[in-house]
């Protein structure tokens, strides 16, 4: 994690390279001041998720522990995936969400295109201009 940078760089060192993106995300400006107050605090921020400094290989676990708490149901570590990517509902361009969540821009399309204010707009307004159409209540 790079503060300077607002990068948190989610490639594990020596990780044999699959088909699976891990890139690198900017961190959101809100969360800058709670991670430069965890790092006073002592905590050195290496692993975004950790038990005692330790990387948690798998935080399906911790995460339904953590959602029972909140009395959140029917939420699985995939969800808050899904919510940043209907983030485009604020009109981000599709490359760049995909690049924030390290996902290709084609799965991207595929699976949340319907989500961004653009979604098949031009053809429908294609539809709005062509010729001869019947204007009803004219």
């Amino acid at each position: 994690m790079d503060l300077k940078a607002k990068l948190i760089d989610f490639e594990i060192e020596g990780r044999q390279q699959t088909n699976k993106k891990r890139g690198a995300v900017r961190i959101p400006d809100c969360l800058i001041p709670h991670l430069i107050k965890a790092r006073r605090r002592g905590s050195d921020l290496g692993f975004v998720l950790h038990q005692h400094g330790e990387r948690i290989g798998d935080i399906k676990k911790g995460f339904a522990a953590a959602c029972k708490r909140a009395g959140l149901e029917r939420v699985i570590p995939h969800t808050p995936r899904h919510t940043c990517a209907t983030l485009m509902k604020a009109g981000v361009p599709i490359w760049e969400a995909a690049q924030f969540l390290s996902m290709g821009e084609e799965t991207l399309t595929r699976t949340y295109a319907k989500h961004h204010p653009e979604f098949t707009r031009v053809a429908a307004d294609a539809i709005e201009r062509r010729p001869g159409k019947v204007r009803h209540g004219a």
